[in-house]
């Protein structure tokens, strides 16, 4: 019986795109990322980050890959060693706008607040932001592109902290577990309390219990 072929080891995100840009006079070079589209409660949280070739964080990769103790440990090291930005798009935009714009939107507000504005944008996903430089967008990129892990870690540890602290400030609802996604803890919730202002009226699990909670 022929041996199967071994698989190869999955690729780690690398800094390859972004020396390519300098390579090519796209100075500095950012990496963007958002995380929180799918929940029903809280914002979105968008990052944008500059890494320095220099000082490229070792481990890193996209968010949903890590454990809780490596993102917090890597979300330490780029805050020292990068250029950070993020932006939030409350609930509230997110039902006055749409999930995407709310995203897109975002991306934008987080990629103009970095310290130097960006020649070049790479982001995670298939849609481009409107951001006043050159993208480009990547597909999987939070997997290939250290950047765009980077700033995948960064929104993700902030996001999760922040539903932590809406746990505490409204508590039953599980925040601080689920973090406002669909879990049968969260809909429980709901059944019991209704729905609170940090619930994202548009998608149709929270528009089917709109007695607000007081």
């Amino acid at each position: 019986m022929a041996a199967r072929p071994r698989a190869e080891p999955r690729r780690k995100p690398d800094f390859s795109h972004e020396r390519a840009a300098w390579a090519a006079g796209e100075v500095p070079v950012a990496g963007a990322d958002e995380v929180g589209r799918g929940p029903l409660a809280g914002p979105v949280v968008a990052c944008a980050v500059v890494l320095d070739p220099e000082r490229v964080p070792e481990g890193l990769d996209d968010s949903k890959r890590l454990t809780l103790a490596q993102r917090e440990k890597l979300f330490e090291v780029i805050c020292a060693t990068a250029e950070v930005s993020l932006a939030f798009a409350p609930p509230v935009r997110i039902d006055t706008h749409n999930i995407r714009q709310a995203t897109l939107w975002a991306l934008a507000r987080a990629t103009a607040g970095l310290p130097r504005r960006p020649r070049l944008v790479l982001v995670d996903g298939n849609d481009i932001p409107p951001v006043n430089c050159a993208a480009r967008a990547i597909i999987g990129g939070d997997g290939l592109v250290a950047s765009i892990a980077a700033a995948s870690i960064v929104a993700k540890v902030t996001r999760d902290r922040l539903m932590a602290s809406l746990g505490v400030a409204h508590p039953g609802y599980g925040f601080e577990r689920h973090m406002g996604y669909g879990t049968p803890e969260h809909q429980a919730a709901l059944a019991e309390l209704g729905v609170c202002r940090h619930h994202r009226t548009s998608f149709a699990p929270i528009r089917a219990r709109m007695t607000p909670a007081e």
